[in-house]
C-alpha cells in the first residue's frame, strides 16, 4: 500500500485549459467599454477572484464604476464565459490528466477536486470525466481563496483522509501556496523557477505515474 492516499487536483491549468475562455470573455468586455485587453494582463488574473479580476481591467482601462456597476458587468462576463464552457468537448482535456485520473482509480487513490471556480462541474460533465472524481470543492463552497488552504483541507476532509496523506495538483503560486499550508506534498504544473515551492515540477501530467506519486511522498 501507497504511503499517499488521495490526490487533490486544481481545475484550470491542471485538467483543462479555460483559460481562453475568461480571456475572450474579458476582451468582449473591455471592448464593449471601449478598450483592449491583452493577453499578458489576462496572466495577471491566474488564481483571482472574478471580482477582483473586473477591479484590475477597470483599472487598467480607467474607468470608474459603482460597486452595483460593478457586479452587472462581472455576471455579464460570466454569462459569456457560462455559455463557452457549455461548448467543451473531451478532446480539451490536458495531456496525461484522463491517464493518471484512471490510474488512480484502478490502484484505489481517491481523488477531489479542488478550485476557486465556480462552474467546476458543468466542465467536468462537458469534458466527461467527472465520475473520475470522489469529491468535489470549488468556489460554490469554499469562502477563503487561495493561498488559504481551505479549499484543500475541504478536500482531505471530504475524503475522509488526513491532509499529511494527500498529493495536490497546482499551476499557480498561490494554489502551491495554499497546499504546503495544508500540510500536503504538491506537484507544480509549469516552469521551475515560478513554481519553485513545490516539492516537484513538472510541464504537464504525462509525466506523473503512481510509482513517481510514490516516491515524492516517501521523501
Amino acid at each position: 500500500m501507497q504511503g499517499f492516499q488521495a490526490c487533490i487536483f486544481d481545475l484550470d491549468g491542471v485538467i483543462v485549459d479555460t483559460a481562453v475562455y475568461h480571456f475572450k470573455a474579458w476582451k468582449r468586455l473591455a471592448n464593449e467599454l471601449g478598450f483592449n485587453f491583452t493577453e499578458s494582463q489576462n496572466e495577471k488574473l491566474k488564481g483571482i477572484s472574478r471580482v477582483k479580476s473586473l477591479e484590475l481591467i477597470l483599472e487598467w482601462g480607467g474607468i470608474e464604476k459603482t460597486a452595483a456597476e460593478q457586479q452587472v458587468l462581472a455576471t455579464r462576463k460570466n454569462e459569456w464565459y457560462v455559455d463557452m464552457i457549455h461548448h467543451m468537448t473531451p478532446e480539451e482535456i490536458l495531456p496525461g490528466a484522463r491517464e493518471l485520473l484512471d490510474n488512480l482509480r484502478a490502484a484505489g487513490i481517491r481523488t477531489a477536486l479542488g478550485s476557486a471556480s465556480k462552474n467546476a462541474t458543468v466542465i467536468l460533465e462537458k469534458v466527461g470525466i467527472l465520475p473520475l472524481f470522489d469529491a468535489l470543492v470549488d468556489g460554490n463552497t469554499v469562502s477563503a481563496s487561495k493561498p488559504d488552504p481551505e479549499v484543500f483541507l475541504k478536500g482531505a476532509e471530504a475524503l475522509r483522509i488526513a491532509p499529511e496523506k494527500c498529493i495536490v495538483f497546482e499551476d499557480a503560486i498561490a494554489g502551491v501556496q495554499a497546499a504546503k499550508a495544508a500540510g500536503m506534498k504538491v506537484v507544480g504544473i509549469g516552469e521551475q523557477d515560478v513554481l519553485a515551492a513545490a516539492d516537484l515540477v513538472v510541464s504537464s501530467l504525462v509525466q506523473i505515474n503512481i510509482q513517481v506519486l510514490n516516491n515524492l511522498y516517501s521523501k
